[in-house]
């Protein structure tokens, strides 16, 4: 006899005809196992300008134009690294579903890092999000929370990408549309199964992955992007970059960001060589790869790492980084106030050249190349301020800034770690306001806010430990209440805790005598200073004001740290506060 199987489905069905009251809507949800995020694809949010009624990202028609992200790079199916992580644009035609709205779905993800990558957008007006969930592979979960501002009014400041036009049905609009790429912090060493998402129907989710920290590095030298600036133009010419390393070891990579920028840039190749005076080399340049080609295209908002070289780079001292750019570049991301000069060529690709005779142009910024690493080390620490930290009025060529003389203290002790040293300034920058808006061709090169780079320009960092907050003197000169200023160093302690981060802040420098230092200043000044020295949001302080301020007159500076501007420290100052630092306050 034949048995029947009926399914749960049926039963409780047929138990609803025959019992008054009860529903077949009451059986308890089955949650599908965890998919590949584009199998749950259920919004279109690109069109072809040739057919912009096929999209319908925000519910009432609009849509991102196809034509707008193959301008700035971002084709289907292509990987993107942006903030460390490596994330792929959905492989869709313009008109296919290629998002997830955001509902609770489960996603499969796979990977041991330290924060998961959210390619993301928002279409509420606001700020949209909500709690979810990461499960890992021994049966332990965490909870996040995901966040992505709106795509037609949310930040430029920190979008990943802004594009010029919304398509609609009734045609195109001049309208800059922007994506973002949110991290949240993942539980160290475990391996990711999965990821629930959050319940928010104007989260849209585009891609998601591990960001993976890459073992057996250190940052050995960094800058932080303050802009988007006019260059050149440059065509068929070589950078050949001046940088100072603190850590050293017995490989390297590179990293260049195209951070703010609308269009993609073609770097043709790139070298590596230890300095011997001005452009020329100590041996011919050592040629560096990415993912095994010779050059890389750096989508618009992107970066991309070299592949690892086994090169030999010395601790405290100088390399020349060189890169051919073979296009025309007439704007590019820049690090204005180097203090160092650097040089252009004359046409050609110079990379492989030891001698500088092809390098007559001197320049005194830093564009595109953002970081060196080097293959071993403990870790580094990362200088997050404002000019300075940058080495405003430190000597020309000397590395006299005050990272530079820690860096160097460093590495001739051994009680604490060698860390890599991070010097992340930026001349002008600000805790809570921008001095660039973060998006176009701009002359001002102070940077975002603080609050704004963090993610960036900290958080990022290759092998980071601990971080020094160094900032808001610039705030207070310019009108910020010291109330302003606290609850937004308190937000950045907030963010650099939930990453394990060791957060240490400096207190701010008087400077009685320049312009802005009015009375009314000082005493914002010494209200911020004074809630630092509670230790209310931070693991240490830097009592940096204490060190320079002339005890006669405590709210300037000593005249033998003054670089005579008032607002600056000398050589002389820079080193007294790099000695003053506790080098075990630096220790995790």
């Amino acid at each position: 006899m034949r048995r029947r199987v009926w399914s749960s489905t049926v039963v409780l069905a047929l138990f609803a005809v025959l019992v008054p009251g009860v529903s077949a809507q009451a059986a308890p949800e089955r949650r599908v196992g965890p998919l590949p995020l584009e199998r749950l694809f259920d919004n279109t949010a690109v069109s072809d300008d040739a057919r912009p009624g096929t999209g319908n990202f925000d519910g009432t028609g609009a849509s991102l134009s196809a034509q707008d992200l193959a301008a700035a790079g971002w084709t289907p199916g292509r990987a993107l690294t942006v903030q460390g992580a490596r994330l792929t644009w959905p492989n869709r035609r313009p008109g296919e579903p290629n998002n997830v709205v955001a509902a609770g779905q489960d996603v499969r993800v796979r990977g041991r890092g330290d924060a998961l990558a959210f390619l993301v957008a928002g279409t509420s007006g606001s700020l949209t999000g909500g709690p979810g969930t990461v499960f890992y592979a021994d049966g332990s979960r965490s909870a996040y929370h995901l966040s992505a501002p709106d795509w037609r009014t949310g930040p430029l400041a920190t979008k990943a990408v802004a594009l010029p036009h919304i398509n609609t049905a009734g045609g195109q609009l001049a309208w800059r549309t922007r994506l973002y790429v949110v991290t949240v912090p993942l539980l160290t060493g475990r391996e990711v199964a999965a990821v629930r998402l959050p319940h928010h129907r104007a989260l849209h989710v585009f891609a998601v992955a591990v960001r993976t920290p890459a073992p057996g590095w250190t940052g050995s030298w960094t800058t932080a992007t303050g802009g988007y600036a006019a260059v050149g133009p440059w065509t068929d010419r070589t950078l050949r970059l001046v940088v100072h390393t603190s850590a050293g070891g017995p490989r390297v990579r590179l990293r260049f960001d195209n951070t703010f920028a609308a269009a993609p840039v073609r770097i043709g190749s790139a070298t590596v060589a230890v300095q011997a005076a001005g452009a020329a080399s100590r041996g011919t340049p050592v040629r560096v790869s990415f993912r095994g080609a010779r050059g890389v295209e750096i989508p618009a908002g992107a970066q991309a790492y070299s592949d690892p070289l086994a090169f030999h780079v010395p601790a405290d001292t100088s390399l020349l980084v060189s890169f051919h750019l073979p296009g025309t570049v007439p704007a590019a991301p820049v690090h204005r106030l180097a203090q160092q000069r650097s040089y252009v060529s004359a046409p050609g690709d110079h990379t492989a050249d030891a001698s500088a005779v092809s390098y007559p142009t001197v320049l005194t910024s830093w564009p595109l190349l953002t970081g060196v690493d080097v293959g071993g080390g403990p870790g580094s620490v990362v200088l997050l301020g404002d000019s300075i930290t940058d080495g405003d009025k430190s000597t020309m060529d000397a590395d006299r800034r005050w990272p530079n003389v820690l860096a160097t203290r460093l590495l001739n002790q051994n009680v604490v770690p060698r860390y890599g040293v991070l010097n992340q300034g930026i001349s002008g920058n600000r805790v809570v306001s921008d001095r660039y808006p973060g998006d176009g061709v701009s002359t001002d090169t102070a940077g975002v806010s603080a609050l704004y780079r963090f993610d960036r320009d900290v958080l990022a960092q290759t092998s980071a430990r601990t971080a020094v907050v160094f900032e808001g003197v610039n705030d207070v000169r310019w009108g910020t209440t010291a109330e302003q200023v606290i609850a937004g160093l308190r937000e950045v302690a907030d963010r650099g805790h939930a990453r394990g981060l060791r957060m240490l802040a400096a207190t701010i420098l008087p400077c009685e005598g320049e312009v802005r230092c009015t009375p009314a200043v000082d005493a914002e000044r010494l209200k911020v200073n004074q809630w630092i020295r509670s230790g209310a949001g931070f693991d240490g302080v830097l009592d940096f004001d204490a060190v320079v301020r002339d005890p006669a007159r405590p709210s300037r500076m000593l005249p033998a740290y003054d670089s005579g501007d008032h607002l600056h420290p000398g050589d002389e100052g820079l080193a007294a506060l790099a000695r003053s630092v506790d080098l075990r306050a630096l220790v995790p």
